[in-house]
């Protein structure tokens, strides 16, 4: 039936449908897992690289002074806000060039930093007229913002191809989102740390990747917090070596130790 009004994405079906746009969440749904999880002191960002081989050059993360991340799933869009991408990577890539440009007019214009919600409105702003207009078809790519501005303090937004955005105190976008987000409901605690939403995120990642191990190879992670010294919200990309120590503290890394003894 869908055959007939899937091919403009401008076109309702008779069930009042957009197909294409159901399309680009299907898309989504096989992408790599990002999860997010909101604690009463920072935000804690994890994701699945799928994009992964002995020969692909990381040196790019792995170098003093960079701010870590592969460029795949995890992006710095200010110094206050967090993105982790699910989705077509070259579309994320626009998007978050855009999401930078946003912030950066904000604080030229203002002399602040842009709020978080604001910044996710702007680009579903964007990302919505990309479904109603003839020619165009949507960002096949779903965003979770970790963020941080002095009104409502810490904060973690989810927008979807269609221009919808929505708060959330933990969630997952991506392949195996059912499971983790049943995970997430049974574990999540209202009054929960960094540190402890950071050991949840581990956990709950390791029993919903597709992969069979957990390192530093497939794996992406990011936390926000406030730094109480200077005033303002620092934002940490992990590098591969900070992220393989944070599975040895959590114990999770055991797999990888037993497949380099077999190798």
């Amino acid at each position: 039936m869908a055959r007939r009004y899937d091919s403009r994405t401008t076109i309702f079906s008779p069930e009042g449908r957009l197909y294409q746009i159901e399309y680009a969440m299907e898309a989504i749904s096989h992408a790599g897992t990002v999860l997010g999880v909101l604690a009463k002191d920072g935000v804690v960002l994890a994701a699945e690289k799928r994009v992964t081989g002995k020969l692909l050059d990381l040196s790019g993360a792995k170098v003093r002074g960079g701010y870590g991340g592969s460029g795949e799933k995890m992006f710095l869009l200010n110094s206050n806000v967090i993105g982790g991408v699910a989705g077509i990577t070259s579309d994320a890539n626009s998007l978050v060039n855009y999401a930078r440009t946003v912030a950066q007019q904000h604080l030229l214009q203002y002399n602040d930093d842009i709020p978080v919600e604001v910044l996710a409105q702007r680009l579903c702003d964007l990302k919505q007229g990309y479904t109603q207009y003839g020619g165009l078809r949507p960002f096949g790519v779903s965003i979770l913002y970790a963020g941080y501005d002095p009104h409502y303090q810490f904060q973690l937004y989810h927008s979807d191809p269609s221009g919808n955005y929505s708060g959330w105190k933990a969630t997952c976008i991506g392949a195996n989102n059912g499971t983790a987000q049943s995970l997430l409901k049974q574990e999540y605690k209202d009054d929960i740390s960094v540190e402890q939403a950071i050991s949840l995120v581990l956990r709950v990642m390791s029993k919903t990747m597709d992969s069979p191990t957990l390192g530093s190879e497939k794996l992406e992670f990011a936390v926000l917090t406030y730094d109480e010294t200077a005033k303002q919200p620092k934002a940490k990309i992990y590098r591969p070596s900070e992220i393989d120590a944070l599975l040895v503290a959590e114990g999770l890394a055991k797999k990888d130790d037993d497949a380099e003894m077999k190798s």
